[in-house]
Parts: C-alpha cells; structure tokens; sequence
C-alpha cells in the first residue's frame, strides 16, 4: 500500500482530517494499479463522515446564453461563435422544470442564469419564481446568478433561497486562463458574503481545462480551505465554438483519482457528480464514482448539454443500495 494512502486512512478515515495540497498531489500521481484501493479508500470516507445517502438535484436555466463574459469553457458566451443564443425561461415553465424535478425524488432544484451578475429584471423574475416554485411544488430552491452585491445577497436569503452555487472552476494560479473579464478574487468574494449570509455555499469547478496535476491539487486545497457546503465536480465537455472546443477529453482513470483525492481533501463534503461525467466515464466509470467518493447527482440534462435519464442514475443508486436523502431530512 503506498504511503500516502496509509496516511489518508489515518487522517482522513480515522480522524476526519482532510488532506492537504501535498497529499492530494500525491493520491493524483499515484499509478494506475493503485487506483482501486484509492477509490475504496475514499468510498470508506463517504460512509464514514457522510453515510450512504445521496442527494439528488435537478437544475434549469432561467436565462441561457448572451453572458458577456468569456469563461473559455463556456458555449454561453456572447462572445464566442457558439451555436447558443440568448433565450430566457417564463414562470410556468420553471414551476413545471420542478416539478418534473420533484418527481424524480430529487430534493434540490436549482435555477441558473448566464450573466456576470443579476439586473433588477433577472432578480424579478428569480423572486416570482421561487414564489410560484414554494407554493406548487415540495422541493428546495437554489440559485447560481454569478457575482452579486450584499444587497442581492440579502434579497436572495429573503426569497428563500437556500444554497448557492458560484463555481471558483480552477485554481487560483490557472483561472487567468480560463476566464480574463473578471478575476478569481471576484468570485471568492461572492462566495464570502454568501457564506456569511446563512445561505450554503456550492462550489466546485470543471477538471480537464488545461491544468496541471499540480494545479488540479491546488484546486482541490483552496476549495477545502473555502469549506463548501457541497462541490459540484465538473468534467470539460469540450464545445463546439469555444476557445476549449477543441481539448481532449479527460482520461476515465483521471477522473476517477481526482474524484477520490477530492473526497479525501474534504472528508464531509457533498460531492457531486456533474457535467461531463457520461462523456468522461460512461455507465461503468459513473458506478465506480459512486464507489469512490461521490455522494449527490444532478439528474437529468444540464444546461446547454445532454445528461443521462433521471431513471438510469435512479436505478443505478438503488442497485447500489445507496437511499436517495429524503427532502424532510434537508429541510
């Protein structure tokens, strides 16, 4: 057994003490025949510190493309010759989204918005939303509307809205990278006044847009020093019209390790399968990912790609006598 994960076993199995950078870095270069019991060792860390509940989440996006940022990843993005355009969602289709979502079982329904922040009209429309949404359907609402101001911030926590989500997306060090409109410290600073508001915060990011391994470890570290409520781990599903159109898929096995060195640096943490997962790992590699740390699932698509049915990763949790979390026991 390399060290590495004998000392993961003490201190994050045993004592619940994530790893640091320097650990991380180390389970993501371990060899491929060592991946196995790093996997099991993670999936032992979920059981201990998370039990074997998952939750399940469904998203939606209120406005889609026209973002005048230029996220390199992103096929939203008024700037790039991406195929999606501007289109906003009304009120009943969003009420109708969650309840299509509910029926899944899924307890967490998330409205999104491609914007650098909301307009007077974007937190209009959240507010009647998330008004329509509380009285017709049993679900909890969460938003993710990019940067925002304390006054929105505040507003937000009036309206109900529970958790939400502003993806830092890599690594302080790489996000120059990927994104030159705003900065990194941008979106930490969201991420603190949310923090402080009572609201969750979700946080993760998308692995495979040209980072290093180094980088990939660094990002794991500021996000558990960030302490999330819950990571949403992203695969980059390369599109068609973006600066990263054209980037190799990452390599299942990757992607598996990053997901155990993730779980091992934030031992509590929900992580959460998102995009990318069914290019990236297929049928098999998603099983093994809810083997190996992973314990939430956004179902169904995503916001501008197609994700797998509601009813397979259903079926699959319960092949796997993994009980969806019940929305009573998140309330």
């Amino acid at each position: 057994m390399p060290e590495i994960l004998d000392q993961a076993r003490a201190q994050v199995l045993h004592n619940g003490v994530g790893l640091d950078e320097a650990g991380v870095l180390a389970v993501l270069s371990l060899p491929d025949e060592h991946l196995s019991d790093t996997l099991q060792l993670a999936h032992d860390v979920r059981m201990r510190w998370c039990g074997p509940e998952v939750e399940v989440e469904g998203i939606v996006s209120l406005k889609t493309g026209g973002c005048p940022e230029d996220c390199h990843f992103c096929s939203q993005s008024g700037l790039f010759t991406s195929p999606v355009r501007s289109v906003w969602l009304d009120i009943p289709s969003l009420v109708e989204a969650a309840r299509q979502t509910a029926a899944t079982g899924a307890t967490e329904f998330c409205i999104v918005a491609a914007v650098r922040g909301p307009d007077a009209r974007l937190m209009t429309q959240l507010r009647e939303g998330v008004a329509a949404i509380k009285a017709e359907v049993d679900i909890q609402v969460a938003a993710s509307l990019g940067m925002l101001t304390q006054e929105q911030v505040d507003e937000l926590v009036e309206m109900g809205v529970h958790r939400y989500n502003h993806n830092l997306e890599t690594c302080r060090s790489y996000f120059p990278n990927v994104v030159t409109t705003h900065s990194w410290e941008e979106r930490w600073e969201t991420l603190r006044m949310v923090r402080e508001s009572g609201m969750e915060v979700c946080c993760g990011g998308i692995l495979g847009l040209g980072e290093t391994v180094e980088q990939r470890a660094e990002f794991a570290a500021q996000l558990a020093e960030l302490d999330p409520h819950e990571v949403p781990l992203n695969f980059l599903n390369p599109r068609p019209g973006t600066p990263l159109g054209d980037r190799p898929v990452v390599e299942g096995k990757d992607a598996l390790r990053a997901i155990a060195a993730f779980r091992l640096a934030m031992p509590r943490t929900i992580l959460r399968y998102a995009g990318g997962r069914e290019i990236t790992l297929g049928d098999l590699g998603t099983r093994d990912g809810l083997l190996g740390g992973i314990n939430a699932v956004i179902v169904g698509n995503y916001l501008t790609t197609l994700g797998r049915p509601a009813t397979e990763d259903l079926k699959l949790l319960d092949e796997l006598k993994m009980p969806v979390k019940a929305l009573s026991a998140t309330l």
